[in-house]
């Protein structure tokens, strides 16, 4: 995908060593809301590891602290893994704003931060982070949090070392961000209380929609496209399937993510229409 490393904008970066890092649902055509999931959203790991990392988050004081001193700039031309994801970001804010204002909610659009993480482990929004834990978005800071050494490990799942497949990785916690301005996020705790013994199953619709959201960011920047990237985003999006990561050793119902192939069906219904509503009526409505 053809993004320009060096034009990286507006944006809130940082970078996660010794400190931690639209307002209603259906303004995007949500809907009725039928999901339910955990406090914060990663982007694919063995569920077996996640439920452990999970607990140990939930359990952690929830605070937040900003970034002081650091050099944006500095930060995404460090490496060229920060250099795509910061591009993508720049890209990823023009392309949401733009929707929350043909929505007719621009003005409740904000974006948010993205850090990388430089310790192995860190302070967020949402409870002490993890490099193991691979990327994910926290709500409580609405902050996306990035180890980039995950995307060689991505390349190695996937076969494929393509830039869309890291991209996709952004795009996708950026979707969860769009969850949590949309109001989406609240809906789901709510949710998540009343059914607990749905959480599972639920939490993978919610994820599968935010795969489908990040199809719909590549979709409206078709331009941008190269030949090969839409083969990239389906490796990557069937190499972090719940089921081909666990490779039988927890059932469908211990999922959190969804299969590979429902993974690269939503990413695809995203690409292929660059329509929200498809996301939401797929994913969300009842």
């Amino acid at each position: 995908m053809r993004l320009n490393p060096f034009d990286t904008g507006k944006i809130k970066v940082g970078t996660t060593g010794g400190r931690g890092g639209m307002g209603k649902a259906g303004g995007l055509g949500c809907g009725t809301i039928i999901i339910a999931a955990i406090g914060y959203f990663a982007f694919g790991l063995d569920p077996m590891q996640t439920a452990a990392t999970v607990e140990g988050m939930q359990q952690g004081q929830q605070q937040q602290s900003a970034p002081q001193g650091e050099d944006e700039a500095a930060i995404c031309n460090s490496n060229q893994y920060a250099q795509e994801s910061c591009a993508a970001l720049t890209s990823l804010n023009e392309t949401w704003q733009q929707r929350f204002e043909e929505a007719g909610f621009g003005n409740e659009f904000r974006q948010p931060t993205l850090r990388f993480a430089t310790a192995q482990q860190f302070r967020t929004g949402c409870g002490t982070g993890s490099v193991g834990m691979g990327p994910f978005y926290c709500p409580a800071d609405e902050t996306m949090y990035i180890d980039v050494a995950f995307y060689d490990q991505l390349a190695q799942m996937a076969g494929d070392g393509g830039d869309f497949a890291r991209l996709y990785v952004v795009a996708h916690e950026y979707a969860h961000h769009v969850q949590t301005i949309t109001g989406v996020s609240d809906q789901i705790r709510s949710l998540q209380a009343q059914n607990p013994r749905m959480q599972n199953q639920l939490s993978v619709r919610m994820e599968l929609h935010a795969d489908c959201y990040a199809g719909v960011w590549a979709g409206r920047n078709r331009n941008l496209i190269e030949r090969g990237d839409f083969e990239e985003g389906m490796n990557a999006a069937a190499a972090i399937g719940d089921d081909t990561l666990t490779q039988g050793r927890v059932g469908p119902e211990s999922f959190t993510h969804g299969t590979s192939q429902q993974r690269m069906e939503a990413l695809r219904l995203g690409m292929e229409s660059a329509d929200d509503n498809r996301c939401d009526a797929a994913y969300l409505r009842a």
